[in-house]
């Protein structure tokens, strides 16, 4: 039998690996946290974190807020705004609003 009759048929489908991450847990309690809230640069986000971050300074006694504000919505937050949230905060949110 020569190479000649035969046919090579290739998948196209690629192999996909879960990237597995662990998240640690939040915690049961406010009291004394820092919050941090990712911007994603849609209207009215800022407005819509004040109101949430008074309410959790007053309900659940949240230390403090931190608000960053990444470029734009298409892209991906700084590499530099990721670590500074990451350090300073013990709970953070990413969002949008409109």
């Amino acid at each position: 039998m020569t190479h000649a009759n035969r046919i090579r048929v290739l998948n196209p489908v690629g192999e996909v690996k879960p990237h597995v991450l662990a998240a640690p847990a939040l915690p049961s309690d406010l009291r004394g946290k820092t919050i941090g809230f990712l911007d994603n640069t849609k209207a009215n986000f800022d407005r819509l974190v004040a109101d949430m971050g008074g309410l959790l300074r007053e309900r659940f006694g949240v230390k403090a807020v931190v608000l960053r504000r990444k470029a734009n919505a298409a892209t991906p937050a700084a590499k530099e705004i990721l670590e500074e949230l990451a350090k300073a905060c013990d709970v953070v949110f990413a969002g949008s609003a409109d």
